[in-house]
């Protein structure tokens, strides 16, 4: 007699992304595992007694979303913190900060070492009217007391008040210290931006509380499974105690910094170790910056700065000396790459490995790749881990023309590198944690050369997420044997491909078992 199911999914509108066309009435799951799909006639044969029975009322079910780059912390951070995305202008942002101010006037914060500053995360100045960074000047504005510090969205510059500034301006690079007639302005990238986040960095405590508010954040947007980004932070810790309690309704790939790299070595770690929910990912570096600091790495000066080219934040040898004794040492290496020189340096670094390919060796970000590049992606096999929602500074008045001026167009090149056979991965970085708004900036991209159709973007953020994780096998899509992780939508995005960003998630499952319930 066959075993009945855990759960039934009914009534619903099954893409098993593994044919496009390809589509059922229902799924059955049965210890975290899809053992049926098919009509809803058949299916039924699995329901037993304790069988709990999804009624999805026609609505469109698909695999879970795995977010191909995140930082699961950035995202607790707004949800605890000052969330500055979607600010105004500075007068905004800076009311929001001082709203956090308030908040925490006390020490009431909830991160017991970081109690005394007033911490902000998520602003783009490229949205504003007045398209600057903040500065020293607008945070002296929150407190001159506390040290406040507002980080922009891509991570890649903080703000900083007289404070805070005081506090660690010793610390910084001074080429990374931004000055005005010799006076620092507040404003800090790169290196620089490092005193800041090791100075806010939770105790595992406070940690922890960030990374259950993002768990159920992802959960919400439907997410099943992330590779987070992880440097000097406890969140390891707290992604293994919170498995051995079966607390994690997340897959959680940890991709640990290079300086990581030798103690990961030393106690016989190897990519792709762990357990069901918590897996060591690939080994995680920087090449440059990034556009909105006029730091990553071009071949041709920017639009808005002719003697400014970029940055290198780790050089090309040091880069290859990394890959080496990464792959050599049995793991994946990922590498932030988003100028055209960095991504070069990055496929060059990859070329000289036994088998990149194999390896599943990434680059991140990805933004503005030659021709030569595209191609080589497909030949050396190496995983293009990129972020659609950045696509949102691709217009003609975007933060890409800005910088790049004609060359936006040239940017986020995602049908290229699929006819190129170049592995594709979608991610978010946080800005923001939300795979739908991806892939609708896909799919309604400003140019033909970077958008995609519904089915190729949702596969990037479903299949090829979980491929740049060797997690294809079992993840991506709705197959017999696969993993139970599964997303159901309220609407259609292939009937409703001009408004993919305003369609509400229903339900999310994962190995099994309901997450979150949005009906």
């Amino acid at each position: 007699m066959t075993q009945a199911a855990d759960l039934l999914l009914t009534n619903a509108e099954v893409h098993t992304l593994t044919d496009p066309d390809e589509t059922h009435e229902a799924v059955a799951v049965r210890d975290g595992r899809i053992v049926r799909v098919g009509p809803e006639y058949d299916v039924r044969f699995l329901e037993g007694v304790d069988t709990e029975v999804v009624d999805l009322d026609g609505r469109v079910l698909l695999p879970g979303f795995v977010d191909a780059h995140t930082h699961l912390t950035a995202t607790g951070r707004s949800l605890v913190h000052a969330d500055l995305s979607g600010a105004s202008g500075p007068e905004e942002a800076v009311d929001r900060l001082r709203a956090r101010a308030d908040e925490t006037a006390d020490g009431s914060g909830g991160e017991s070492e970081t109690d005394e500053w007033v911490l902000g995360f998520g602003y783009d100045e490229s949205t504003w009217a007045e398209s600057r960074y903040l500065t020293r000047e607008d945070l002296d504005a929150v407190s001159d007391t506390r040290p406040v510090a507002a980080f922009r969205e891509d991570m890649h510059v903080a703000s900083l008040n007289g404070v805070a500034l005081e506090r660690l301006v010793d610390e910084m690079p001074a080429a990374d210290v931004h000055r005005e007639g010799g006076d620092p302005t507040g404003v800090v990238v790169e290196e620089a931006v490092d005193p800041v986040y090791e100075t806010i960095e939770p105790d595992a405590e406070g940690t922890e509380r960030l990374i259950r508010a993002a768990q159920e954040y992802a959960n919400e947007r439907g997410v099943t499974g992330v590779h987070d980004m992880v440097r000097k932070s406890r969140a390891p810790e707290v992604y293994r105690t919170l498995d051995l309690a079966d607390e994690l309704s997340l897959r959680v790939r940890i991709n640990y910094w290079a300086d990581h790299l030798d103690a990961l070595v030393e106690t016989g770690e190897r990519t792709n170790h762990g357990s069901e929910f918590v897996r060591t990912g690939a080994i995680k570096t920087y090449t440059d910056g990034s556009f909105g600091g006029r730091t990553a790495k071009l071949s041709e000066p920017y639009a808005d700065d002719a003697e400014a080219t970029g940055q290198w934040v780790v050089d090309p040898d040091e880069l290859a000396d990394l890959v080496t004794r990464a792959d050599e040492a049995g793991f994946q290496v990922t590498a932030h790459a988003i100028g055209d020189e960095a991504i070069d340096a990055v496929l060059d670094a990859y070329a000289d490995c036994e088998h990149p390919g194999e390896s599943r060796h990434r680059v991140e970000h990805v933004e503005l790749a030659s021709d030569e590049a595209i191609d080589r992606f497909g030949e050396l096999g190496v995983v293009a881990s990129v972020q659609p929602n950045f696509l949102k500074w691709a217009g003609e008045s975007g933060l890409y023309a800005s910088r790049l001026g004609d060359r936006r167009t040239e940017t986020n090149r995602y049908p290229a590198l699929l006819d190129a056979d170049a592995p594709l991965a979608f991610g978010s970085d946080c800005m923001p944690l939300d795979p739908l708004l991806g892939v609708h900036h896909a799919v309604d991209a400003p140019a033909e050369s970077q958008r995609l159709g519904v089915t190729e973007a949702l596969r990037a953020y479903t299949l090829g997420a979980a491929y740049a994780g060797f997690d294809e096998d079992r993840l991506g899509t709705v197959e017999v044997g696969k993993r139970g992780d599964l997303v159901a939508l309220d609407r259609s995005p292939w009937e409703h491909a001009e408004s993919i960003a305003d369609i509400d998630v229903a339900l999310t499952v994962v190995d099994g078992d309901v997450v979150y319930d949005g009906r």
